[in-house]
C-alpha cells in the first residue's frame, strides 16, 4: 500500500475543489436554483458512467431537501422513460465531455416537450453543450491518476458545486431541522412499506 500515492491523490482533489470554488460562474449556479425552486417543477438528472453516480447523488440531496427531483436513466428515457417529464421540468444533463451519444438520443425529444435543458460539463461549444438552456461550466485542470483519464476529481467537482446550491437552496427557502428529519422519517416509512409487499416477506 502507498500511502503517499493516496495522500497526494486526496490533496490533489482538494486544490481542484479550491480552484473550483474562485472559477465557477456563481450566476449560472444562481440562475439554476432559481428554476429548481419554481413550486411543482420535476428536476431530473441524468448522466452516463460515472456521470450517472454523480446523478443519482446530486437527486438525492436534493430529495433530502424537499426538492422533487429524480433521476432519468438514460437507457429508460428512449424506451419510454420521458413520459415522466412534463412540460417547464427541467433535466440536468451531466456531461464532461458533451459527446454521449446516449444522452444525445433523447435531448431534442426534451426541446419538443417544452423541457429546461441545464448542461453541466466542460465544454460549451459541445454537441450536448448547444443543446443547453443553460450551461454550467464546471472543470479540473486534472484527473489525479497518471493517464489523467480516471473521472475522479471532476466527478467530485460536480458533486461539491450541486452540495453548495443545495445547502444555498436550504438557506433561501428556511429549509428546518424538523423538515430534515420529517424527509427521513418518510423516507424510512417508505422502505419498510416496500419491504413488507415484496412477496415472502414476513
Amino acid at each position: 500500500m502507498d500511502t503517499e500515492i493516496m495522500r497526494g491523490v486526496i490533496l490533489s482533489e482538494g486544490q481542484e475543489l479550491i480552484r473550483l470554488a474562485d472559477a465557477i460562474d456563481y450566476k449560472s449556479l444562481a440562475c439554476l436554483e432559481e428554476i429548481i425552486r419554481v413550486k411543482g417543477r420535476n428536476v431530473f438528472f441524468t448522466g452516463c458512467g460515472t456521470s450517472a453516480m454523480a446523478a443519482r447523488k446530486c437527486s438525492h440531496t436534493l430529495q433530502v431537501i424537499g426538492s422533487q427531483a429524480f433521476y432519468l436513466n438514460p437507457s429508460d428515457a428512449v424506451h419510454g422513460g420521458l413520459g415522466a417529464v412534463r412540460e417547464n421540468d427541467v433535466v440536468v444533463v451531466l456531461s464532461k465531455g458533451g459527446t454521449t451519444k446516449e444522452l444525445m438520443a433523447f435531448l431534442p425529444n426534451l426541446h419538443d416537450k417544452g423541457v429546461i435543458i441545464v448542461v453541466v460539463g466542460e465544454k460549451h461549444e459541445s454537441p450536448i453543450g448547444k443543446m443547453a438552456d443553460l450551461f454550467v461550466k464546471i472543470r479540473v485542470d486534472r484527473e489525479p491518476d497518471a493517464f489523467n483519464m480516471l473521472a475522479t476529481a471532476s466527478t467530485l467537482a460536480v458533486i461539491a458545486a450541486f452540495d453548495a446550491l443545495a445547502i444555498s437552496l436550504m438557506n433561501e427557502t428556511h429549509f428546518t431541522r424538523s423538515a430534515f428529519l420529517t424527509t427521513l422519517a418518510e423516507t424510512l416509512a417508505t422502505v419498510l412499506r416496500r419491504g413488507r409487499s415484496r412477496p415472502g416477506a414476513s
